[in-house]
């Protein structure tokens, strides 16, 4: 039972993670149209920023999280106002374009850092244990969880109970007709570009809590945040978290239980969802 329950919050947290890592992707890609693949070089860049902060300089780990979200959010606004924004309704351009920018990005990363890979790091307050229901388990690993619910209801309340959300909303289902209207949707979509980018510095940097930090971070994520996207559905910030945690559990209870076809599971998971549901979970239909 103790094994059960382990994997079980094991399984959330890493979900939390891969929610945090994708529902910036999901937003970009629902609101601006825009297939952003250098979304998990941000996380990479985010995870750097955040390991120089608490760890190089020996600083707050919370000044971490915020300084990589920061950072990662610049770096996005610079990609998306200098690059992305002359190129919308051209998907191709802006997948090679932005897979581009994932070797940008890490060569970057490695000319400053190296190519070592960095260990988990974490605050000193949050290196212990705690007891729940007489089980010892990380409190690093509950706080994910706790960070990962917060960012999600806020996200959740920003897009479904705010005016800046409702113009979010319109753009996804009517550009023309936002713009029309007199909305400036171009601010909007820059300020909805550089809180993606934000998201995505922030979970590189809880997210090393897990998995530390290393220089191909960035197509690891990339790879765990379009199946976020795909298996919650583009779009909703609802679905992004249903699809963080689901994978995240289906990947922890699959190397527990099936740790030949480890590599696998979540990989299935998708393509099944894909065949039932092609929208996703909770996808929005435009």
């Amino acid at each position: 039972m103790d094994a059960v329950v382990r994997n079980l919050l094991n399984g959330i947290s890493y979900g939390m993670v891969l929610f945090l890592a994708g529902a910036g992707m999901s937003i970009v890609m629902g609101v601006m149209g825009i297939t952003n693949l250098a979304h998990g070089a941000l996380y990479m860049v985010g995870g750097y920023v955040g390991w120089t902060i608490a760890i190089h300089y020996g600083l707050s780990f919370w000044l971490g999280v915020l300084l990589g979200g920061f950072v990662s959010g610049l770096c996005g606004l610079i990609i998306e106002r200098g690059f992305l924004r002359h190129l919308y309704k051209q998907p191709n351009e802006q997948v090679l374009l932005t897979f581009g920018f994932v070797y940008i990005l890490t060569n970057l990363c490695i000319w400053i850092w190296g190519g070592r890979h960095r260990m988990q790091f974490t605050s000193r307050s949050l290196s212990g244990l705690w007891d729940i229901f007489g089980l010892p388990y990380p409190i690093a690993r509950i706080v994910i969880i706790l960070i990962g619910l917060a960012v999600g209801v806020v996200l959740w309340w920003l897009q479904d109970r705010t005016r800046m959300g409702a113009i979010v909303r319109a753009g996804m289902d009517d550009k023309e007709m936002t713009k029309g209207l007199g909305i400036n949707l171009e601010r909007v979509s820059m300020f909805v570009f550089f809180l993606a980018a934000f998201i995505a510095g922030i979970a590189g940097v809880i997210g090393a809590q897990l998995m530390g930090v290393h220089s191909v971070l960035g197509f690891d994520i990339l790879l765990l945040a379009l199946v976020v996207v795909i298996v919650g559905g583009m779009g909703s910030i609802q679905g992004s978290l249903l699809g963080g945690v689901l994978i995240g559990l289906i990947d922890t209870f699959g190397k527990s239980l099936f740790p030949q076809m480890a590599m696998f599971t979540m990989y299935f998971a998708m393509i099944v969802i894909l065949i039932v549901k092609p929208s996703g979970l909770l996808g929005r239909k435009v």
